[in-house]
C-alpha cells in the first residue's frame, strides 16, 4: 500500500493486492492474476471508492500524466472530485 496524495480534501492510495510481503514464503497457488487498485477517499463527504480493472488503469494514466506534467493542487483536486462522485461506501477506518 502506497499513498500518493493527501490533503485536507483527500486521499489516494495505490494498493497492490497481491503484492508479496517482505519475508513471506511464495507458495506455488498456480497462476494468479496481477491485481491492484487505487483508494480514493473524500474527506469531506466521509465515503471511499475503490478502483480496480479498467478505472484503475484510466487512474494509472492520469496520475502518469501529472508525474510528466506536475500540475496545481486545484487541477488534482478537481479530478478527484470527479472520481469521488462515485464514491459510495463510508470510511469506516483510516
Amino acid at each position: 500500500m502506497h499513498m500518493l496524495y493527501d490533503s485536507d480534501a483527500f486521499a489516494v492510495v495505490h494498493i497492490l493486492a497481491n503484492a508479496q510481503i517482505e519475508g513471506e514464503v511464495e507458495l506455488d497457488q498456480g497462476p494468479q492474476i496481477p491485481r491492484h487498485g487505487f483508494e480514493i477517499v473524500d474527506k469531506r463527504s466521509g465515503k471511499e471508492v475503490y478502483l480496480d480493472g479498467s478505472w484503475a488503469e484510466m487512474f494509472q494514466i492520469q496520475i502518469t500524466a501529472w508525474q510528466q506534467n506536475t500540475p496545481s493542487q486545484e487541477e488534482v483536486e478537481d479530478t478527484l472530485e470527479g472520481y469521488a462522485t462515485l464514491a459510495q461506501m463510508p470510511v469506516v477506518m483510516h
